[in-house]
């Protein structure tokens, strides 16, 4: 997966962990992408804000988070505020790639993942972020039947090898802390799948269409 040519990627997350779970093997199978991450929520946290820094050396990446509400209500936020802290996070520039969340979360559910990607998806429709092309992370969970997986029909799907795998998963067990048996360590994919889009028009579309493809 590894690639010569350089690209300016952003990924645009709700939380730190989010970034290495779904899309950190991809990362790391880059390592000529010049990587802008963004954490919504944490920014605060004492703990948990060092350890997304520390992910992000590992990840040959620079970043900044944000104070979004996380509480464990799960408080459905207004979208315009959602879309302001991306705004005021993320450089101004044009990118080749953005990843974020899918529409209907990688899990049932987390309000703030679903919350980010239609922020994502809008702020490139109305033309106050610039990408070529947008990734969605692309999993499921069965309805919470089993661990998050890939979606084998995906539009890009990442086998990953062994040794970015392990890599991936020391990230999430000692940079992160997660216990091996935490849901984070359990549910850590050893395969990466995204849905892709080229235009906003069409990434509107499946946004208004529930995350569905037609």
């Amino acid at each position: 997966m590894d690639e010569i040519t350089s690209k300016n990627v952003a990924v645009i997350v709700a939380h730190p962990d989010d970034e290495t779970l779904w899309a950190g093997g991809t990362i790391l199978s880059h390592p000529s992408w010049n990587c802008f991450i963004i954490s919504l929520c944490r920014g605060n946290d004492e703990e948990r804000a060092p350890k997304f820094y520390e992910a992000l050396k590992i990840l040959g990446a620079e970043g900044a988070m944000g104070t979004l509400d996380d509480s464990p209500e799960q408080i459905p936020l207004n979208i315009k505020i959602v879309e302001q802290a991306i705004l005021d996070l993320l450089p101004v520039k044009n990118y080749n790639l953005i990843i974020s969340h899918n529409p209907s979360g990688e899990y049932t559910r987390h309000i703030r993942h679903e919350e980010v990607s239609k922020a994502v998806v809008k702020l490139w429709y109305n033309q106050k972020i610039f990408t070529d092309e947008l990734w969605n992370f692309a999993y499921e969970d069965g309805k919470r039947k089993y661990y998050p997986r890939p979606e084998i029909d995906a539009a890009i799907y990442h086998k990953l090898t062994e040794r970015i795998w392990k890599r991936k998963y020391n990230m999430i067990t000692e940079t992160y802390g997660f216990d091996e048996n935490s849901w984070e360590a359990k549910t850590t994919p050893k395969d990466e799948a995204f849905r892709q889009f080229t235009n906003s028009f069409t990434a509107v579309k499946w946004l208004n269409n529930g995350g569905v493809y037609l």
